[in-house]
């Protein structure tokens, strides 16, 4: 890790305020690799090393302090993996020494993804007396042929058992479904959707399947549904969490009034993080610069490098060219878009700097504007993919 003052040196932006910070922490482990799977996760074989592992991230942690030092936390994501595979003392354990280096705001959203199939009756409630205010199910699907083909270890039974448990748990959880799967129609997605709703979840991140370079699934790729019939079925989900209540409020999120996941924002928002644990990513700003950091992604390795003060394998600085299409990319996932100002708060950057793209966007009909607010049209929000490419630089 570079010394403080490197960072904090002249540059070619301004930035007024430093955005949010959120903390990421990555927990590597899970039963078995999914086929459709890219994240950095790795079967368990053996004993896995949970308590080595937390002092890694510890370590970990420390060792990047200087570098948010008296920031506030607002939200902390324990993604993985499956982290609900780690106990619940571990995970105890590893909030109190976060809390004991970070200040965190008296809200603060401490978000876990959990697997139906690794937890046991009550597992969920230790996790919430560990201090986890919010639980983050994998659920993928309720349709027992549909999980068998995701190589998932759980079944539709376990499924249902585990959201249960959540909703018993928890003030607030997620539902992660994934749409579009092998030989799904668009009656199975809707029994899907009906079981998922059914139990009443106050926020459902619902993705399409994609095929992942390096994954089983781009080896051996199975037959989805053709894009007209995604489509479709986009429009069916839409249709039936707004009637349910839940509305979308980013491109593959739906929330009840009060549930949007505050993390997830802050990716939108062009906020900071800090990224600790095996493979995980930082965006960090600084008064003249905005840094990304990746950690080294093979957890023995991670571990070792970790626990001798260097976990970072590879930090850039984002160019400033470059600023205006990281910016864009995220913010116009949101269906509210984005504030004029913010865009300038985040990035240090002036309006002109992305002026040419908006124009652009908005003659297309994929963006309506004020002097105030940009956001995506319903067209906009359609056809994402063009919107965002009108920032690329040259």
């Amino acid at each position: 890790m570079k010394d403080i003052q490197h960072y904090m040196r002249s540059g070619t932006l301004q930035l007024a305020a430093l955005p949010p910070l959120s903390l990421y922490v990555h927990l590597p482990w899970c039963l078995k690799k999914c086929p459709y799977c890219d994240f950095n996760s790795h079967e368990v074989a053996g004993e896995m090393p949970e308590q080595r592992y937390i002092d890694a991230v510890v370590a970990d942690l420390e060792a990047s302090l200087p570098l948010v030092w008296g920031r506030t936390v607002h939200s902390i994501f324990i993604g993985g993996g499956t982290p609900s595979l780690f106990s619940p003392q571990a995970i105890d354990r590893l909030l109190a020494d976060i809390r004991a280096r970070l200040k965190l705001t008296p809200d603060c959203e401490i978000t876990l993804e959990a697997n139906p199939g690794t937890f046991e009756k009550d597992r969920f409630r230790a996790f919430r007396s560990a201090g986890v205010t919010r639980l983050s199910v994998g659920v993928q699907s309720f349709d027992d042929r549909h999980l068998k083909a995701l190589g998932r270890v759980h079944d539709r039974a376990q499924a249902i058992a585990a959201v249960e448990e959540a909703a018993q748990a928890f003030d607030t959880f997620n539902l992660d479904i994934m749409y579009a799967l092998p030989g799904q129609t668009l009656e199975s997605l809707e029994q899907d959707m009906r079981q998922a709703l059914a139990l009443q979840p106050p926020h459902i991140s619902i993705y399409h399947l994609t095929i992942e370079a390096n994954t089983y699934f781009a080896k051996f790729p199975p037959v989805i549904p053709e894009e007209d019939m995604a489509y479709a079925m986009l429009d069916k989900i839409t249709e039936m969490t707004g009637a349910a209540g839940l509305q979308r409020y980013e491109v593959s999120a739906y929330a009840k009034p009060g549930h949007r996941c505050f993390h997830n924002l802050n990716y939108w928002q062009f906020g900071d993080y800090l990224g600790i644990g095996a493979g995980a990513h930082s965006k960090l700003s600084f008064a003249h610069r905005v840094v990304r950091q990746v950690r080294f992604r093979e957890p023995k390795l991670y571990m070792e490098k970790a626990l001798a003060g260097d976990a970072v394998t590879q930090e850039t600085e984002v160019a400033r060219a470059d600023l205006p299409f990281e910016f864009m990319l995220n913010a116009l996932r949101l269906r509210d878009g984005f504030k004029l100002q913010d865009f300038a708060d985040k990035t240090g950057l002036p309006l002109s700097a992305i002026q040419k793209g908006l124009e652009e966007a908005e003659r297309k009909g994929l963006i309506e504007r004020d002097f105030v607010q940009v956001k995506p049209t319903e067209r906009g929000f359609d056809f994402l993919n063009d919107l965002q490419s009108l920032f690329l630089t040259e």
